[in-house]
Parts: structure tokens; sequence; C-alpha cells
């Protein structure tokens, strides 16, 4: 009876050290997780086009770009929202995200305009106020999914997707996790253009509900337009299909990649750390710098565009306009209209909208980035004890 009890014991010993972290080198890491929502599905079709509906493309896409994620990168945890025909609420979308712990969000749609047959080209949006009537209208026709669902008016406290009043609650809405969301969706486009060799749409800002909820960097890709005929086939194909697929697979992989590098050595660049200006290339605005010098105050820029490189200081994407730019993600990142006050920067980015639809407003302290929404109520904070004194 002893015998087998001292078996017993060593048993649960040897039990014991396999389940415990002191009998392995080192807990297993938490697994990289992306979920990847394919848009629409069941009785919703998305756009439909003269072969095709919109629900199908994108479950056919995002089904691809799980596996190459998968097959690749054993670290990966894919989550689908759906990974057959079936209806999801949008709500319930950016849910399992959030239940995932997600790292990444990537919701995968197909463009369509009407009386366009000749419109084509891949686009990718982030979170934000849509800066022009097209870009609103895209987030009208994706956010027209609610209509689909029962008590839509009380599970989306009143917001009317047809109606323009109803995506005034985005102006503000600029998250912490915009410049990630806007950084991959700029990978994205990158592989898109050269890769896939797409029309190229660039990178947008629309009042995305599905990314509204979502607690991580989130972008929604529209693949092409199944409102072209030619494009719609290329679509529809396998090897259109697939192309597009392999396209988001390499920008996440360059996404996280980075990240990891960033996790195991610095966090980002700030202005002050910013390499020198190249020879001909956009400098430093000298009116930005003694506002900068002053220590613990917020200075609010206008973010005009992102590029991989530097930029000349006459190159056509800067539109004349006088910029300066910080480094962040691999990217250099040009800014403009330097000012502590919040209401002239708001109102700079308003007339540069003209030129650069998708210009937004970051905030810097003591020369490095903060969260600009806790930047924006610092300084209505400031400005109302300053009005009662």
């Amino acid at each position: 009876m002893k015998r087998y009890k001292r078996y017993i014991l060593y048993i649960g010993i040897c039990l014991g050290l396999f389940v415990s972290p002191f009998g392995t080198n080192c807990a297993k890491a938490k697994d990289f997780v992306v979920v990847i929502d394919a848009g629409h599905g069941g009785h919703d079709p998305g756009a439909v086009g003269q072969i095709s509906k919109e629900k199908d493309i994108n479950l056919k896409v995002t089904q691809k770009l799980g596996r190459q994620i998968r097959q690749n990168c054993p670290d990966v945890k894919v989550v689908y929202t759906r990974n057959r025909d079936v209806f999801i609420p949008l709500n319930r979308r950016a849910e399992i995200a959030n239940n995932a712990k997600a790292d990444l969000f990537i919701s995968i749609h197909t463009n369509s305009v009407a009386n366009g047959r000749s419109v084509k080209g891949a686009s990718t949006w982030t979170l934000g106020l849509a800066k022009s009537e097209a870009n609103l209208e895209v987030a009208k026709r994706e956010n027209s999914v609610i209509l689909y669902e029962d008590d839509y008016k009380t599970r989306y406290a009143g917001f009317n997707p047809n109606s323009a009043e109803s995506y005034i609650i985005f102006e503000f809405m600029q998250d912490k996790y915009m410049e990630e969301s806007v950084h991959l969706a700029s990978l994205v486009q990158k592989q898109f253009k050269n890769t896939c060799k797409r029309t190229d749409r660039g990178v947008h800002q629309a009042g995305f509900l599905v990314l509204k909820a979502s607690a991580m960097p989130s972008i929604l890709v529209e693949l092409g337009f199944i409102s072209n005929p030619e494009e719609e086939r290329y679509l529809n194909s396998e090897a259109g299909s697939t192309s597009l697929a392999n396209g988001i697979f390499r920008a996440f992989l360059a996404y996280k990649q980075e990240q990891e590098m960033k996790q195991n050595g610095r966090n980002g660049t700030s202005l002050s750390e910013a390499q020198p200006a190249p020879k001909e290339t956009a400098k430093v605005s000298p009116s930005a710098l003694p506002q900068e010098r002053i220590a613990g105050e917020v200075i609010f820029k206008v973010q005009i565009l992102a590029s991989s490189r530097p930029l000349a200081k006459n190159d056509k994407q800067l539109k004349g306009i006088k910029a300066e730019y910080y480094r962040e993600g691999g990217l250099y990142k040009y800014v403009c209209g330097a000012s502590a006050d919040y209401d002239q920067v708001s109102r700079t980015r308003k007339k540069l909208s003209n030129k650069f639809k998708d210009a937004f407003i970051v905030a810097f302290k003591n020369g490095k980035k903060t969260d600009v929404k806790a930047a924006i109520e610092e300084f209505n904070k400031n400005r109302l004890a300053n009005q009662q004194e």
C-alpha cells in the first residue's frame, strides 16, 4: 500500500512539473490575434453586380487570407466573424473582435457606385469623419447593413445610416488606434498598387459603425468595384481573389513584423528624434520650434499625408504646402499649421481639406506625440479656466 502511495505521489509530481511554468523554459506567449470580417452575408447581399453578389466575393477573399495567415504564421490566431453565408449584425462583428482581444481587425468589402461602370480600383479605409461627399456615400452604403437588423434604432442609439447629421459623431473620433490603423491601411494600398497591380484609390477615413466599436487597430478594405463589369470578373476569378488576399497578407505580415520590432526595441520616434531632412526635402518649419520648446504645452498640427520616403520640398504630393515631418512606424508623416490653439488648427484643417481630403489633427507634448483626444480635453479645460479668471 505504501509502495502504491509513493507511486501516486511520483506521478503527481511529474504532472505538476509538466503543467507548471517552472517545469518549462517559459510560459507560452500570447498569440497575435487577427479578426477577419467578411462584410455582409445571409439575407444581406451587399452590392450586387451583373454576375455576382458582394457577400460572396468578400467571403472568398476572407477565407483565402485566413488560410495564408494560418499556413505561414503559426503564432497567429485567426478568428472569422463569419466563415459561411450567414448574416451577422454590425455590433456583433465588433463584439467578436473585442471578445477575442484581437490585435487587428480587418473588414473585407467590395465597392459599388451608381452609373459608374468605368470606375475601378481598390481602397482602404479607417475610422474618422468623411472629408468628402463621395467618402460619406461609401460609409452610408456600408452602414445601411443595420437596416436589416431588428430594432436597429434602439441598438444603435437612433443612428440613421442615410442621414448626414448622424455622422457628426465622428468629427472628433480620433482614437488611440488611429495611427496604427492608417499605417496598416497604407501598407495594404502599397501592396494593391505594386504587387496586385490594381488602380490605387488611396487611404481614406469615414464613419463606419463596424470600426467605431472595435477596440484595436482596424481597417475596412474595398477590394474593387462590382459595378464595373471588367473588375467584377476579376474579383470573381481565382487569380483575382488570390492576388488580393495575398496582397492583404503581405501587408499584414509587414505590420506584424514592425510591431514585434517595436516591442523588442523602442516605441516609435518623436519629432525631436526625427532624422534631419536630406538636402532639398521638406524641412521642419522654424515657426513651430519655439512653441514646442515650451515645457508641458500641447501643440496641435494637421497631418496631411504619409510617405515611405522623405519628399522634396517641391514634391507634387505636398501641393505647395510647406510642411515638416516626423517619423513613425517606418513612415515619414507630414504635418503643418502648428499651434497651441486647437480651434485655429481645426480651421486650418478645414482650409486644407480641399487639397488633402483625409487630413486630420495630431497633437504633441514636449516634442512627443500624444493622444489627441486627451489633448483636446486639456485644451478645453484650460480655456474654461482662463475664461473664469
